[in-house]
Parts: C-alpha cells; sequence; structure tokens
C-alpha cells in the first residue's frame, strides 16, 4: 500500500470547501465516479478537491487527513466493498466534526437506505446518478440556503449534458493507475443478480467527444485503460471505432480491457480483434451459469452455444487474454449442475475462471426469489450467499475455498504442468478435493507461501493422486523454476531421485515432508 502522501489527487491548490473522497479497494484503481462529480461541479469546482483512499487504512488516519482540509462538505463514494469502512469514518466525523456536511453516494447507499447505520449517520444521502445532484445540493449547502431532504434521489441527464471527467486524472494518475473510461452507461439486459437490470436500456456518449478524450489521454501518456461498459460489443460500430483508435496507437505498452457480451461476436468485430499483438486486449465474459432453467430464472438471455463458439475462437485464435466469470449459489442450481458449468467452461481453457458466490447487491431483483428458494445471505457485506435450498451451508463454505484456492493455483498460471496432473477428466471435481485436503491441512485460505504451495502440490499429486513419482517432481520443479524462483523445496532436499524415488536417509527432509503433509503453514 502506498504511503498516505501519495493517495491524495488535487482538482485544485485552492483549499477546499468540498472534499470528494472514498476508499479504493487497491492505489490502482483510480475512482471514476468522483472525477465525475468534480468535473461536474460548475463554478465551485475551484473549491473542490478529491482524496483517495485505501482499503486497510486506519479511520482515525483518514478522518485526519479530511479535516486537516477544514472542509465544509465532505462527499463520500460507497460500495459493497468499503461500506465497512466508510462507515467507521462517518462515524468518527460526525462525532468530531459535527458542523461538516456529510453527503452519500454510490450504488451500495442507492436502495434500502433506512436499513443502514451509515445512511442513518449522514447528512444527506444522493440515490443513483449523482453527477448533477450533487452540484446542485452543494451550492445549496455552501449558499446557506434551506438543504433539501435528507434522502435525494439522483437525476438522470442526457449523457450529452455531463462534462466528461477525463481531464480530472492527474498525471500521477496516468502514470501509476488504472484510467477507467466509460463509452456508454446503463444495460438493457435484465440479469437479477446485478444492480444494472433496473436500468431501461445502455445510453452511449456522443462518440465523436467520447475519441476526443481519449486522443487527450493517450497524448498525456496513458496506456492502461479500462472501460467500465457493461455491455461493450453491444453497438459493434462503436465497438470497431475505439478498436480501430487504439490500433492506430499501438505500441509495448498499451493494455486494454473491456467486458464483452459473450454470445455477440460478429465477423468485423473478430477481424479487429485479430489485428491487435498478443497481451493487450483483455476480454471479461460474463457466462454465470450454463444451466438453463436457472438462466431463465433470473432473466439471463444467453446463447450458450454461440457463446461458447465465440469463448473457444477467442482463447483458440484471437491474440486476446480470457477472463471468464461464474456465479456459485444462484437460485435452483445445485453444486452438481455449478460443477457441470465449470468443468464446461474449463474445457475451453480461459486464461482465468472467476469463481464468484451469489452476493445480495442492495436493489437488484433477486431478492424476490430469497424465500422461495431459500437464500440465506451474509448480513454484513459483501452480502454473499450462505446456504440456499440446493446447496447447504457446509457446501457453499466449500464452494469459497474452492474459488480461493483455483485463484492461487489455476488463475494465477503458476502451475501450468502440475496442474493437468491435479484435475483429470473432472477438473470441477478434482479441484474440490485438492481444495478439501489443502484446508483441511492448513485451516487457512490466505498467506501461502509459493514455496509452500509447491510442497503440498508434490504431496497431494505423489501421495494422494499417487501419481508417478517421477511425473509430479518434474512437474512441480517445472513450474516452481518457471516462476523465477530460487531456493529449495523440501522434496528437493529428500534427496528425489531421477526416477522419483525419495532418499529416507535425510532426517532433515523426513521432517520437512512430515510437515507438507500434516500440519499448517
Amino acid at each position: 500500500m502506498p504511503a498516505p502522501a501519495e493517495l491524495p489527487t488535487m482538482v485544485s491548490d485552492i483549499a477546499p470547501d468540498i472534499v470528494l473522497t472514498t476508499l479504493n479497494a487497491r492505489y490502482v484503481h483510480a475512482a471514476l465516479g468522483l472525477r465525475y462529480l468534480a468535473a461536474n461541479m460548475g463554478d465551485l469546482q475551484p473549491r473542490t478537491r478529491i482524496v483517495e483512499f485505501v482499503l486497510g487504512q486506519r479511520a482515525f488516519e483518514i478522518v485526519e487527513d479530511l479535516l486537516a482540509l477544514n472542509p465544509r462538505i465532505i462527499g463520500i463514494g460507497v460500495y459493497i466493498w468499503n461500506v465497512d469502512e466508510c462507515t467507521r469514518v462517518v462515524v468518527l466525523l460526525k462525532k468530531i466534526a459535527p458542523h461538516v456536511t456529510v453527503v452519500l453516494g454510490g450504488p451500495e447507499v442507492s436502495h434500502e437506505t433506512n436499513e443502514q447505520r451509515i445512511c442513518a449517520l449522514a447528512d444527506h444521502v444522493i440515490t443513483g446518478w449523482g453527477d448533477v445532484t450533487f452540484p446542485k445540493l452543494a451550492a445549496q449547502i455552501i449558499n446557506g440556503e434551506a438543504p433539501p431532504a435528507k434522502i435525494i434521489p439522483g437525476e438522470q441527464p442526457p449523457l450529452s449534458q455531463l462534462t466528461l471527467p477525463y481531464s480530472q486524472y492527474t498525471d500521477g494518475d496516468i502514470a501509476r493507475r488504472f484510467i477507467y473510461v466509460e463509452a456508454s452507461r446503463g444495460c438493457p439486459f435484465k440479469c437479477e443478480f446485478c444492480l444494472s437490470a433496473l436500468d431501461k436500456t445502455a445510453w452511449p456518449f456522443e462518440l465523436d467527444a467520447f475519441m476526443a478524450e481519449l486522443e487527450k489521454l493517450y497524448n498525456r501518456g496513458a496506456r492502461n485503460f479500462r472501460f467500465v461498459d457493461r455491455t461493450f460489443n453491444l453497438k459493434v460500430a462503436a465497438s470497431q471505432r475505439i478498436l480501430e483508435f487504439f490500433l492506430a496507437r499501438m505500441d509495448g505498452n498499451l493494455f486494454l480491457h473491456f467486458e464483452l457480451i459473450p454470445d455477440h461476436l460478429p465477423e468485423k468485430l473478430k477481424e479487429t480483434i485479430l489485428k491487435f499483438p498478443p497481451g493487450a486486449l483483455h476480454f471479461e465474459i460474463g457466462i454465470q451459469t450454463f444451466n438453463p432453467e436457472v438462466q431463465a430464472r433470473i432473466s439471463r438471455r444467453q446463447d450458450d452455444a454461440e457463446a461458447e463458439k465465440n469463448i473457444r475462437w477467442l482463447r483458440e485464435v484471437s491474440p486476446a487474454l480470457i477472463h471468464v466469470d461464474l456465479i456459485a449459489g444462484l437460485p435452483g442450481e445445485d453444486l452438481a449442475s455449478f460443477g457441470r458449468g465449470f468443468d464446461r467452461l474449463h474445457a475451453m481453457k480461459p486464461h482465468e475462471i472467476q469463481v464468484g458466490i451469489l452476493k445480495r447487491l442492495r436493489g437488484a431483483p433477486i431478492d424476490r426469489h430469497t424465500s422461495t428458494h431459500q437464500l440465506r445471505y451474509n448480513p454484513d457485506a459483501p452480502y454473499n450467499v450462505l446456504a440456499t435450498d440446493c446447496i447447504s451451508f457446509n457446501d457453499m463454505q466449500r464452494v469459497s475455498r474452492f474459488a480461493r484456492f483455483w485463484d492461487l493455483v489455476g488463475n494465477s498460471g503458476r502451475f501450468r504442468q502440475a496442474l493437468p496432473l491435479l484435475l483429470g477428466e473432472a477438473p470441477f471435481e478434482s479441484f474440490m478435493r485438492f481444495a478439501d485436503w489443502l484446508y483441511a491441512r492448513t485451516h487457512k485460505t490466505h498467506e501461502f507461501a509459493f514455496e509452500r504451495l509447491c510442497e503440498f502440490m508434490h504431496v497431494y499429486l505423489s501421495e494422494v493422486l499417487c501419481v508417478n513419482g517421477r511425473e509430479a517432481t518434474a512437474a512441480v520443479l517445472a513450474d516452481y523454476e518457471a516462476s523465477g524462483a530460487r531456493g529449495r523445496l523440501a522434496f528437493m532436499d529428500s534427496g528425489v531421485r531421477p526416477d522419483g524415488t525419495h532418499n529416507r536417509d535425510s532426517a532433515t527432509a523426513r521432517a520437512r515432508m512430515r510437515q507438507a503433509r500434516h500440519i499448517t503453514v
């Protein structure tokens, strides 16, 4: 985590009356929402400053930094990943500086406001779009006018009336952080687990104006562009123009992230994708489930055959990096169905499979299935489902550990030789057994050193799966060396011979092997 001195992003050197803030998951994540607000502050823009923090910073330190600016208004962006930390910040702000007006916005506080402690503590809450509503509220407060109601529905203006936010990225942002951009807002689809299901449609920004902003960012040195559009390839003509813009400016540092609709990849778009060098494009694709009954139940329209064909083409033919999402715990899907979906997706060989657990986003229509399918959610953020009528609490815990271990072993790309030996012909079932085994021996899902993972992998392959000793050793050693790691693993010290047999004469080796088999890391 960077030092606090690196975190603030200044909009103006003038002492601010208005501070816009949030807690990002990581320093490299620059908050696009705050920059929209700052860009649309009008006459108040010189009196507005953006100050960003990172999860893990102490609330007392955050509050100290905020109040050191002596603001009259603090606007806080609240999301599912930072609501707990934001609540602690607001508690302290209202205790220490009750004269400072605290205004909340963001998806986490746009619904069920009467049920949230943070909303009760704040002075005002803007639900929905805040681009023009927050500047109006701030002007009223600064001018001493009677404040409106505590809960203020956000006004949704035509996108053409918004000032685009990209000038609010500083040179430091461009040099060291992801640059988030959007060519459109909203989503025409109605998948019930997503807040975008509440949108009536998708709204495109005026393309010429957006392309002009991309040009400015590129000329300032931006090379890491993350498009937040829910459906980048919905309008292929716009997608084409954006991709061609970057193709004409391609260099070795350019990285572009897009979220794609999986079953909509026309030939013209494919032709353009093929022109990019390997690694420049990163596509996130939401499959979520391959179960047609579950898809219908959650109002998800998806041509699975076409989606599979496109994913295979992207993986086998295109130069793009492919990240695909699956969600466990959807109403009516049991563990066997989810496992079949994982195996089907794994056969397509995407670079990453993100195994997610269903979350009850406040306001999302998925809540209508809570009673019928006995969806029992964590009452605290991130509101993950704990059990359903089809998946027990114990099995949901197993899936959660599966997801974490899959990130460490599968998505990391560090076990290219060993992983196929582990997965065999039944990837989901095989990896679930490995996850159960690893957790039983360590009782942890985080803070695994790579060397220890290698040692556990070797023990599991050779002693649980009874893989040929030479083959198991060669695979794990190849992965270890390919990572660039240096040092000796436990089974190396044990005197592993070329045929895979062990020299049992080393007491030290025997002790280390016992440790890998039986005790925590």
